[in-house]
């Protein structure tokens, strides 16, 4: 199994460079003169820096190109902005709907990006486009000879309420999907039987650890080593450290006398997350505010094989958005 590397060593800063991260800022000069939404910036209503909601593909394909993190060849790298959605219904914004622009914009000309990897919507960070379908194909065999041999390609960092303990390990868990209230929710599996397997249960296995606290929360970076939806956010849940800004999952966590503990699944509707009041204070927001909480939870890093098999894997960075920073800065988390 693939060893941990401490988040602070990889990228050499807890901050991004300016308006590199998100929605960027170079999106939001694009986007601005066309009367788009302006980006979220410090403020009574404007709590969550960075944050940009494009309303038509023209805007999406502006802001896709602003944050692409490196282009070789046939590969593009973007720094996918929380909120977006990969796919979605016929007439949705999507990074989907939007490859076709992108693809002229970035010279591409005939050739049709697709996607290769991807984080899920709520959460931010690395996406890999191919342009060439037999690189695609490589890369995803490459992926999947990774997670059988249990070694990490994907390194996600997480800012979670509540500090896991102990601070450093691996959580296993068997989890299938269920229709739950109008949506399709991650749902432990306990002892699952090979019919269960048979019938959609997946066990899943993520790493993770601990890299600083501060004011009852954790930066904690996490290592996927199996691909399930919802599997990082319900892998926190279960360690009853919810990722901040999980309107989700958090609320299987409950709190009796200061004392947290898991409620039933099946039983839990999703919910905007509760802070409690000294953490409000602490990120300066109003309970309303909280409940816009974007998810923190970005795709940092990506290994990716060399162009020769003897090569040594390469290394895809992506900076974190500016709302994830600031509640960095807010909660004093520092390596």
């Amino acid at each position: 199994m693939g060893v941990l590397r401490p988040w602070c060593r990889v990228s050499g800063s807890w901050r991004p460079a300016l308006g590199g991260a998100g929605f960027s800022t170079e999106a939001g000069r694009r986007m601005q003169p066309r009367g788009s939404r302006k980006p979220t910036g410090p403020g009574e209503d404007q709590p969550f820096p960075g944050l940009l909601r494009p309303e038509n593909q023209e805007e999406l394909a502006d802001v896709l190109r602003a944050v692409v993190v490196d282009q070789q060849g046939p590969l593009v790298t973007l720094n996918k902005p929380q909120g977006l959605p990969i796919t979605g219904k016929p007439g949705e914004l999507t990074l989907l709907s939007a490859l076709p622009q992108l693809s002229q914009s970035l010279g591409l000309r005939e050739q049709e990006l697709q996607i290769v990897r991807a984080p899920g919507k709520e959460a931010s960070g690395l996406v890999l486009l191919s342009s060439c379908p037999q690189t695609a194909s490589h890369l995803q065999k490459f992926f999947t000879h990774s997670r059988r041999t249990q070694r990490p390609t994907a390194t996600y960092c997480a800012i979670t309420n509540g500090v896991p303990a102990p601070p450093k390990g691996t959580i296993q868990m068997a989890l299938k999907l269920e229709h739950m209230d109008g949506m399709h929710l991650a749902v432990p599996v306990t002892s699952p039987s090979r019919k269960d397997i048979l019938e959609g249960v997946k066990r899943t296995l993520s790493c993770f650890q601990v890299m600083a606290t501060g004011y009852g929360c954790a930066l904690v970076q996490l290592q996927p080593l199996t691909v399930f939806p919802g599997q990082l956010q319900v892998h926190m849940a279960l360690q009853l450290c919810p990722v901040l800004g999980d309107h989700t999952y958090a609320a299987r966590v409950g709190t009796v006398l200061g004392q947290r503990f898991l409620l039933a699944a099946k039983s839990t509707k999703p919910q905007r997350q509760a802070l409690d009041e000294a953490l409000l204070r602490c990120l300066h927001l109003t309970p309303s505010q909280a409940a816009q909480l974007p998810l923190h939870l970005h795709l940092h890093r990506l290994l990716l094989p060399g162009t020769r098999r003897r090569d040594p894997l390469r290394e895809l960075l992506a900076p974190l958005p500016a709302y994830f920073s600031q509640t960095l800065q807010c909660l004093r988390l520092s390596p």
